[in-house]
């Protein structure tokens, strides 16, 4: 196996997440080309707390595995500063996060085609969620059976508080709805999940393990990339760091930049690539004028509302310590499922918040647990309860992610501007209400004790609305700022070439226009196998 001081490779894969795992993976697929991957992270699918679902609270705040950003201070946020987990290791956040699979709506695809990224409508996006894919349920037109991503589905009848859930949000008019990937994602449905016989499917899991003793694929982890290395208007490798010493590695054909909606336009901006007067301001050289580098960030802004429960052993709380916790780790490790096994998120609703609309612009994702920090760590509280994570799907308010200095050690400007859009203000309005009417339903209402927040007494729009901008959180899907498009603002074509520059793409979360309806991780896998394609589609045709 080559090594990244001794050889020229055809492709850099800058970070091993959830793009760019999937990118290494296929680019090295065929044997032919040489490929290098490039991770800050050091630990690989094999960390324990990451191999067990449950694992994820462990590792939200843990700085070996997560970058662990904050945002700047904003009105949108109360003047509070907000925690921005984001995965560093092989697998990047699809090893740290919540593990639930959502495609998105089929009109968020076509949008991004409409705004004119001609080859990523619904229609062309479909083929490779299929081939990522392995899932048993749905239908053969539209889930995928045999790709390298094992993605199951909550088990619906272990919590019996959820099967009040469904029942009563019927009676709201949201039905059950078998597969929230499937021909539409209204209603309330289990959710589906990176997890299969009680371990998380990472990209590192799926893709880079089996990949990993392919003579042509290298994998550098601890590598801190600090700069691409350009040659006029081409990008020709990248300068990077391990254990304080200076590496550099070259290419012969494409760099392709998968660090993430944060360290992407970072990694682009020390390299002298954004606006040029703002790096002059941080110390960089501007070596190329793009505009949109870093900015039209977006994410869904999630306040948590939360409820008593009154009815013994119906959720998590019951079963997370003592002799039940015990009997939870036993039947983890006999039979693989349980607590443990599961997601911390295991039902889901999609719905509309006014008349005219098409389709769903809002969810609640229902956690069957209330949490609490003691001594700053954050755990299962002994109270019982439920914590419904409520946001608009598709917001408008946009920030920026910009270098705050030339130091490639130093984490980036965050600013969200959330609630700044107004229909954000008013969405979340509506989502709000539609949690405390779902708890007001029967049979859901009989096993309901207090409202725990926002609480009952706040109920004007203004009170509900400061609420959320001093308590809310993200749901940790930051999007969008190396967008795609041709307009003024966008940093990369359709076929995710860095315009105006030679040789380097992006691929990740930050080139999607607008933000998915629901999770963002599937997405992201998509558009790892997405660009592969469009990559080793040209290195064809080069040859031809």
């Amino acid at each position: 196996m080559p090594t990244a001081s001794n050889a020229l490779f055809d492709y850099i894969v800058v970070g091993a997440g959830s793009s760019g795992a999937t990118l290494a993976s296929r680019l090295s697929e065929s044997g032919v080309h040489r490929v290098l991957l490039l991770e800050a992270g050091t630990e690989g699918s094999d960390y324990f707390w990451s191999r067990i679902p449950v694992g994820v609270s462990k590792m939200i705040e843990h700085p070996a595995v997560n970058w662990c950003f904050s945002s700047e201070p904003d009105e949108g946020s109360g003047g509070r500063r907000i925690e921005v987990p984001r995965g560093k290791m092989l697998g990047g956040s699809s090893s740290i996060n919540g593990m639930v699979y959502i495609r998105g709506q089929a009109q968020d695809y076509d949008q991004w085609a409409q705004l004119g990224n001609r080859g990523w409508g619904w229609q062309d996006v479909l083929p490779v969620f299929k081939r990522m894919e392995n899932y048993a349920g749905g239908s053969d037109e539209l889930r995928g059976r045999n790709g390298p991503l094992k993605i199951t589905d909550t088990p619906r009848h272990k919590v019996p508080l959820l099967e009040k859930m469904i029942e009563s949000a019927a009676r709201i008019g949201l039905p059950f709805n078998a597969d929230l990937n499937g021909e539409t994602q209204e209603g309330i449905g289990m959710s589906q999940v990176t997890i299969a016989k009680g371990r998380r499917q990472s990209t590192a899991y799926c893709y880079l393990d089996p990949a990993r003793g392919r003579p042509n694929l290298t994998i550098e982890q601890g590598a801190l990339a600090e700069t691409l290395i350009l040659e006029g208007k081409r990008c020709v490798g990248v300068r990077y760091t391990v254990k304080g010493r200076k590496r550099e590695a070259r290419v012969s054909r494409e760099v392709i930049v998968s660090s993430g909606s944060i360290n992407s336009p970072k990694l682009l901006e020390l390299s002298g690539i954004g606006q040029a007067e703002l790096l002059r301001a941080r110390g960089v050289t501007p070596v190329h004028e793009l505009k949109g580098v870093g900015e039209n960030l977006r994410d869904h802004y999630s306040p948590r509302i939360k409820f008593a429960i009154t009815a013994r052993n119906a959720t998590f709380n019951d079963n997370a310590r003592g002799w039940r916790l015990v009997r939870e780790a036993f039947k983890y490790a006999v039979w693989r499922e349980g607590f443990l096994a599961s997601t911390a998120v295991p039902i889901r609703m999609y719905f509309r918040t006014r008349p005219g609309l098409e389709t769903p612009d809002a969810t609640i994702s229902i956690l069957p647990f209330l949490t609490e920090r003691v001594g700053g760590e954050r755990r299962v509280a002994r109270r019982r309860g439920i914590t419904m994570n409520a946001n608009v799907l598709r917001s408008e308010s946009t920030g920026s992610i910009h270098i705050k200095s030339s130091d490639p050690a130093e984490a980036p400007a965050i600013r969200f501007n959330f609630l700044s859009a107004q229909n954000d203000r008013d969405g979340i309005l509506a989502v709000v209400r539609k949690g405390r009417e779902l708890m007001a339903t029967s049979p859901l209402r009989e096993m309901t004790g207090e409202e725990i927040a926002p609480g009952i007494h706040l109920q004007s729009d203004e009170e509900i609305l400061e609420w959320v901008r001093t308590t809310a959180e993200t749901t940790y899907h930051p999007v969008g700022t190396c967008k795609m498009g041709a307009d003024a603002m966008a940093v990369v074509d359709p076929q995710l070439r860095v315009h105006g520059i030679e040789g380097l793409r992006v691929a990740d979360a930050s080139i999607m226009p607008t933000l998915t309806s629901g999770n963002t991780n599937a997405p992201c896998i998509m558009i790892g196998e997405k660009c592969a394609e469009m990559v080793l589609a040209a290195a064809a045709k080069a040859a031809a």
